[in-house]
Formats: C-alpha cells, structure tokens, sequence
C-alpha cells in the first residue's frame, strides 16, 4: 500500500489555449479542466488506477468539495481539519507544451493540524509499503517540517519518499543523514539549488545529473529518482547509476509528470522489478502524463516501458560508476 501526504493541496485547473499566450492581451481559452489535485493526491490517483491500494491524507474540512471529489473518484481520502478550504493553482498550456503555473499559497496551517497529520501517518505506518511526503508546505509550516516527519516515521516498517522543492527541500538536504528519507525525487532545478551547479546543463548531461544524485545517496539517501525533463530521468542507489531516455511524446501538459515518474517508480519497487526496469515504468508514466492535458494521470494501458531505453551510466574515462 502507497500512503501518500499532501500538506498543501490544490484544486488544480489547467487552461489549455489554442494559440501562444500573449501577456496584456485577451485571449479565449481551448478548454478549461479542473481537478483536485497536488503531488501527493496525484500519486494515490495513479495508484488507485493500477489497482494499488492507498490512502490520501491532507489538510481539510471532512465536507469540503475537494474531499468529497477525491471519495467519488474511489480515493480513500483521510482528512485532517482544521484548515479552510485547499488552494487553486492555475495552469496555462500553449499549443507546443509550454506550460506556465499561477500557485495560490493555500491556507494557514496550525501546529495541532501539523501533528494531526503526523499521527495520520503513524496509524498506517505499520501497513503502508510506503509513506510518500509530497509538495509545497503550507504556510505556517516550517521549512523543516518535512525532516521533521521523516525522523518522526524512522521507527515504522514504511519506507519514505520525499519529493518536494525550495526551502523544504533545502532544510531536509541540511538535516542529512539524520533525516536522511529512503527515497528522493528532485529535478534538474532541485538538483542544482543544492549542489550549486548548474540547472540546464544537470537535465542535459545525465552523468552530470547521476554526480549530483549521489551527494544525496553519500549521505544517507538510499535511493534518488532525479528527473530530467525531455531528457529523461537517472537513477542513482550505492551500487550504481542508470539513465532512461523516453519515449517520442508530443507534450500537451507537463504539470503531473514528475508525480507520474514517482508513482511508476514504487510501482516498480512494489512489483520487486530490477532498478532498470523500476527506472524504465518511472519514465514511460512521467511520458504518459506528459502527453495527456491538464493534471490527467495516465492509466496502466498508456504506458509503454517497453519504448523506454536504459542504460547502465559508467564512466568510461575513469572505470568508475558515476
């Protein structure tokens, strides 16, 4: 089972135009979707598509419409109240896949709604495969809060993934090992604001990608998934580094694909695949998402691992795995 957290939901709506966006002008939108949504929604929605057991928990009224959308979409939703009503976020796609995100900040958020939700967690620990920590914190969060939840879930069977960005990102990184999760997820942009290199030349250079990752993995990251946009995605464990190249996609949207990547990532793990093959679902469902409008998940039958190509990323100037 997939437990996922998602601390600052979102009510997500994507307007897909029909022509390049020009700012200051008026433009008609092709189509609006919206959709609950947020990273860790995102993956409980994959999951339950692939027949995978999970459960949803976030900051919520028990009645509000976002929760009641996620239970008529099979969700097994597990508010925590306390706060008002999640955030919008709005996406603007242009007919070549640019895609251009306005995040709403969400709610304050208390401290008694904080340790609600960490004692969410703990009561499924014990039956959860995995507890994943997913997107921005809301304010009145700590940028800490997610290092704090990952040593707070250290005595739980559950293996933790992180995937968030910014300051939360930064203070976890800051509170390696001992807050060290088993698994990160960050992009080309999240890999260079810790390692200081550039963000560009990490999602072009995959063994450039694959030597920042391990700084992760050298200090108590058992696991880094770092995707890299078009290029593709490495995978980067202590006893070795993989790349996978996508398949041809015609982007439509890529708001979702990096949630896709992880979910297709612990499908993998929880189907006891090898790290290539785990790699190879992780880019064919962040391809499928990519090539679907809005938030849109893809479903099992459209995704193509076997379109995906991995290699083993050894350094051949130094003998070495990268």
């Amino acid at each position: 089972m997939i437990v996922t957290l998602t601390p600052n939901p979102s009510h997500d709506r994507t307007v897909t135009l029909d022509a390049p966006l020009e700012r200051g002008a008026v433009q008609r939108a092709a189509s609006v979707l919206s959709q609950a949504g947020g990273k860790g929604v995102n993956i409980s929605r994959a999951s339950v598509a692939a027949g995978v057991p999970s459960i949803a928990v976030l900051p919520a009224p028990s009645d509000d419409p976002f929760v009641l959308e996620l239970l008529a979409a099979g969700i097994d939703c597990r508010p925590v109240d306390g706060t008002g009503s999640p955030r919008v976020n709005i996406t603007i796609t242009e007919p070549d896949g640019t895609t251009t995100k306005l995040n709403s900040p969400g709610p304050d958020v208390t401290p008694e709604v904080l340790r609600a939700l960490v004692d969410s967690l703990r009561r499924r620990a014990g039956s959860a495969d995995w507890i994943v920590l997913a997107g921005s914190l809301p304010p009145g969060a700590p940028s800490s809060w997610y290092a704090e939840v990952v040593t707070a879930l250290r005595d739980t069977p559950a293996r933790v993934a992180v995937d968030t960005s910014d300051a939360p990102l930064r203070a976890l990184v800051d509170a390696l090992p001992g807050a060290a999760p088993y698994l990160m997820k960050p992009n080309g942009d999240e890999l260079a604001s810790f390692t200081g290199g550039d963000a560009e030349e990490l999602e072009r250079d995959p063994h450039a990608a694959a030597r920042a990752a391990r700084m992760l993995v050298d200090r108590g990251v058992s696991t880094v998934l770092a995707t890299l946009g078009g290029n593709g995605a490495v995978l980067v464990t202590a006893d070795g580094a993989w790349h996978a190249s996508p398949p041809p996609t015609t982007v439509v949207s890529t708001v979702g694909a990096g949630d896709s990547s992880l979910f297709g990532y612990l499908l993998g793990d929880l189907r006891k695949h090898s790290p290539a093959q785990r790699l190879a679902l992780a880019v064919a469902y962040g391809s499928a998402a990519a090539g679907l409008p809005g938030t849109t998940i893809p479903l099992p039958a459209q995704v193509r691992p076997d379109l995906v190509a991995v290699r083993d990323l050894l350094d051949t100037q130094e003998g070495e795995r990268v």
